[in-house]
């Protein structure tokens, strides 16, 4: 079981108002750290952020030499802290601040990347999360916090993450909350327009809305997979790159989305942004002869379009001024291509019943019904 962007960010404020400590799981790039910070947004909270995986045993524990009154912070309510500028003091006076200053506003502290942080880096933090305490410092009510796990090898789907697994302390104090990814909810929030434009390029989720198993494919080990967050990445350098000349953006701009998305999808992905894609109606339009119409797409790609083609026509009266530039379509596949489009062919029987109507009264029908013979004799001799 797993819940997607949108269940999580409404189930996120209700659970922390029960005083509850979430647990977020997912896989590296699904949109974690987003969705703690719309839900910050939403709750109107100060987002607060400690990514765990950069700590050191003893950040929050080593002793603080003697200082002077100016560099230590006192309140009133929670206690006295040393501004000391390592570990995290920082974050802590920060967060006592803010309690100060805007008494019930919530604070949202994210322990983001947790089991990537060593046993003791955890037993430290865990501490703060159960006790929540410090030294003689009191965490204000205003703070509630949030982890953030990738899976670890207890887990059914565990990736390649150099994570230690948290122990039964963990697990029993706070309410671990499985992510997946959702390419319908990924693209309403992509699509969602900000400062007047998407989050995400249309380019990309369109091409995502075609192949929606690219979104977060499984992740493979010593290879770039694509995940929500390079999604958006590729989109938001995909912006820069195209204010370069052309020329230049033809160059480079494989190479930057398979550092993106991996070799396969950034390559695809960087071909169907450069070549412009080739609809029914290019292959319609009389002003270009078919055979450079097509000439930039590989085989499959015009199986395709003579597919979509056929589609369009199937469902109306047939029009047979489409017939002669189809026909040219088919005459550019291979014989294994034609065989493979004639079988597709005859499960439109509506179609052939107006095109054997239409012969031999219109020459371009006769040819098409001979072409689609020729097809089913070399088929039926191949089979």
């Amino acid at each position: 079981m797993a819940l997607i962007f949108q269940e999580l960010k409404a189930t996120l404020p209700a659970l922390l108002k029960a005083g509850s400590v979430p647990n977020i799981v997912g896989e590296a790039g699904i949109g974690k750290s987003a969705l703690v910070a719309e839900v910050a947004q939403q709750m109107g909270a100060t987002l607060l952020t400690t990514v765990v995986s950069l700590a050191e045993k003893g950040d929050l524990a080593l002793p603080v030499p003697p200082l002077t009154k100016e560099s230590l912070v006192t309140t009133s309510r929670f206690g006295t802290l040393a501004d000391v500028k390592y570990g995290y003091s920082t974050t802590l006076v920060t967060l006592l601040k803010e309690a100060e200053a805007h008494p019930n506003r919530p604070i949202i502290w994210f322990l983001d990347e947790f089991n990537r942080g060593n046993a003791a880096v955890q037993s430290e933090l865990m501490n703060v999360v159960l006790q929540r305490r410090i030294h003689t410092l009191t965490l204000p009510d205003e703070v509630k916090i949030i982890l953030a796990q990738n899976p670890d090898p207890t887990m059914e789907a565990a990736g390649d993450y150099a994570v230690t697994p948290s122990d039964a302390a963990v697990r029993d104090r706070t309410v671990r909350l499985e992510m997946r990814a959702d390419l319908a909810d990924w693209l309403a929030w992509a699509t969602a327009r900000t400062s007047g434009h998407p989050r995400v390029q249309p380019v990309i989720t369109d091409y995502l809305s075609a192949h929606p198993q690219l979104l977060a494919p499984l992740p493979v080990a010593g290879q770039i997979t694509p995940t929500p967050r390079s999604w958006e990445r590729a989109s938001r350098n995909l912006t820069e790159l195209q204010k370069l000349p052309h020329q230049t953006l033809a160059r480079v701009l494989a190479d930057v989305l398979a550092g993106d998305l991996g070799e396969e999808v950034g390559v695809a992905l960087a071909r169907e942004i450069l070549v412009p894609r080739v609809t029914v109606a290019n292959l319609l339009d009389p002003a270009t002869p078919v055979q450079e119409v097509v000439a930039h797409l590989s085989e499959g790609e015009r199986v395709a379009l003579f597919n979509q083609w056929l589609a369009s026509v199937a469902t109306e009266p047939l029009d047979l001024s489409s017939l002669p530039r189809a026909l040219a379509l088919l005459e550019t596949l291979s014989e294994d291509g034609q065989v493979a489009v004639g079988e597709h062919v005859g499960r439109f029987e509506n179609f052939l019943s107006a095109l054997y109507q239409a012969v031999p009264a219109d020459p371009g029908a006769q040819a098409f019904y001979t072409q689609l013979e020729e097809i089913a004799k070399r088929g039926a001799n191949n089979g």
